[in-house]
This record gives structure tokens, sequence and C-alpha cells, in this order.
């Protein structure tokens, strides 16, 4: 059986993840940010796209876990630009880099899967993670990555916190940028829970599987 993908996110009141300038803000409070810490342990590996690790270079690990026990950490990465540097290349955490069949290069510190001609096969990266146990995957970001995950119809739960912050702005990332599905073809969502966390509140959702794009 496939993993069960969570996605987890924190967006403004107006729906932004980050400014116009892409650039990681404190949306989350510190109620939200245990919450994700506890979700984290609870699963066995946490993804993110390339452009998350170029804009906010995240370790992606969970404080006071080992290095044996932490969840394995993945980048989707297509065209290998994840920088040698990146913190999540530490030995904080085991780290997976997937890219496509045509990109040919390593890093040290990660293991390299190389899924997809154009971009990463999701499909295919199911069946690898399977394959190693993965039973849970927390998807945290950023929009393009949690959108290709909802159009590959990968996504079991959408869980967002809402900050009490605006933003505005034309070009600030929402939760779940892409193309975007017409209106026809969008992701149905069950609200299942509903929950105050400091200054903002939690919101769960299951996908209606019968209204997931093919």
């Amino acid at each position: 059986m496939r993993p069960h993908v969570i996605v987890n996110c924190a967006m403004t009141a107006d729906g932004k993840i980050a400014g116009k300038a892409r650039k990681q803000i404190r949306i989350s409070s510190a109620e939200d940010l245990e919450r994700v810490r506890k979700l984290r342990t609870e699963c066995e590996a946490i993804l993110v796209g390339v452009n998350t690790i170029i804009a906010d270079d995240p370790h992606l690990t969970v404080k006071g876990l080992s290095r044996e026990v932490c969840p394995t950490r993945i980048v989707l990465d297509s065209f290998g630009r994840t920088p040698d540097n990146a913190k999540v290349l530490d030995a904080r955490a085991r780290t997976i880099i997937v890219t496509n069949v045509v990109c040919k290069r390593t890093w040290q510190g990660a293991e390299v899967l190389r899924l997809g001609e154009g971009r990463v096969d999701l499909h295919e990266l199911m069946r690898e993670l399977e394959a190693r146990n993965v039973q849970r995957l927390l998807v945290e970001g950023g929009g393009e990555t949690i959108w290709s995950f909802f159009k590959a119809g990968l996504v079991d739960e959408y869980r967002v916190f809402v900050g009490s912050k605006v933003l505005g702005g034309r070009t600030a990332p929402s939760p779940v940028d892409g193309e975007g599905f017409d209106d026809e073809g969008c992701v149905r969502l069950q609200l299942i829970g509903t929950e105050a966390l400091g200054d903002g509140v939690l919101l769960s959702y299951e996908v209606v599987r019968d209204a997931t794009p093919s």
C-alpha cells in the first residue's frame, strides 16, 4: 500500500504562505509549531520541493530526535538545483534527493533517486517509498510541490493553520500554486476537524476520493 500522504502548511488569513519576496515568515503560533513537531514524529518521511530548500534552507528535522529515528528528509529536485551546503544535507537525519533520470548530479550526505524523464514521477516515488516501509509521508511545501501532489491524486489529508496576519501581494505564493484546476476538476475536501491554536486556527480535511482528478 502506498504511503498515506498528509499535506501540512501554514497560511495567513488572506491565504499567503510567504510575502511577495517569497521568503519564509513566521505564521504559526507556538502551539501550532508544537503540533507540527508532533506530526513530524508520527511520519516516516518529510518532503519538500527544491524551491523551499533554496528560499528557506530548512533542516527538516525534529529537535531532540537522533538521526536513527528522525524522519527521512526528501527533496523533489528534478533538475538537481539543491546547493551543496544546504542544511538538509547535514548529518542530523537521512536525506533522499529525487531527480529526473537525465540529471547525473550527486550530493555528499544524500541518497539520490532518479525517477521520471522530465519532472519527477510521483507515482514511481510512492512505489519506492512503499518498498522502504514509509507508511506516512508529510508534504510541507512549497506551493508548486503541494500542487503536484494534488494533481497526481496522491493527497489523503490536508491540514492548514490559518494565522492572524494579512500579507497581500499579487505575486505572493499560496499553499497550492501550479497551473491550477478548472472549475469542474477541482479537488473536493471534507472538513474533519477545527482547533484553535494560539491566535490562529487549524483546519483539517480529508480528500474526497471520488472527486480527485486522475
